[in-house]
């Protein structure tokens, strides 16, 4: 998918690549993708996967699509496909976490006001965000039934790519494939 920081969900299709921030893929579809996947370096790679595996959905959650509904709007699609958010499995990924991520006073109390997991402050005492909390707090009210949270750092750990950190970067890889 061309990822954009948006809330945009789309089905995965072999012929097209969508312009969004999260793939629901299908396996019970003829012809469905293998697999989906989620590039990132400093947002949150979140994979979901239904009870039985047929349903699965690769999400890009950075600040702006976080706090624009990214995450939620994914839970919804999978299900209008009939999936119970308590028989949904989450792995969120290594992403920035709040005592790394500085931005600009106005920014969090705008973010707080939209999401207030999110609100941090970073290890040098300025004001922060912590987009995986968010994240977290949003599976929790949609009643996401399984969830699994590594809390890597990809600032702080150097076997991760950082956009932040390095300025120029590659990008982590969440992949998830239906059963």
């Amino acid at each position: 998918m061309n990822q954009v920081h948006s809330a945009v969900v789309a089905e995965a299709r072999v012929e097209s690549v969508p312009t969004a921030d999260a793939l629901v893929l299908d396996s019970r579809v003829p012809g469905a993708p293998a697999g989906c996947c989620v590039l990132v370096a400093d947002c949150v790679p979140l994979l979901l996967a239904s009870r039985d595996g047929s349903l699965t959905a690769a999400v890009h959650a950075g600040r702006r699509g976080m706090l624009d509904g990214v995450v939620t709007a994914t839970i919804e699609s999978l299900q209008r496909s009939g999936v119970d958010p308590a028989d949904l499995w989450a792995a969120v990924g290594p992403s920035i976490c709040g005592s790394c991520y500085e931005v600009p006073d106005h920014m969090r109390t705008l973010s707080a006001q939209r999401e207030p997991a999110c609100a941090s402050r970073t290890s040098w005492g300025t004001p922060g965000l912590d987009v995986a909390a968010g994240v977290l707090a949003q599976l929790e009210r949609v009643g996401v039934g399984h969830v699994s949270a590594g809390r890597w750092c990809t600032y702080e750990d150097s076997r991760f790519y950082s956009f932040r950190r390095d300025g120029v970067t590659g990008r982590l890889a969440g992949v998830v494939l239906p059963r």
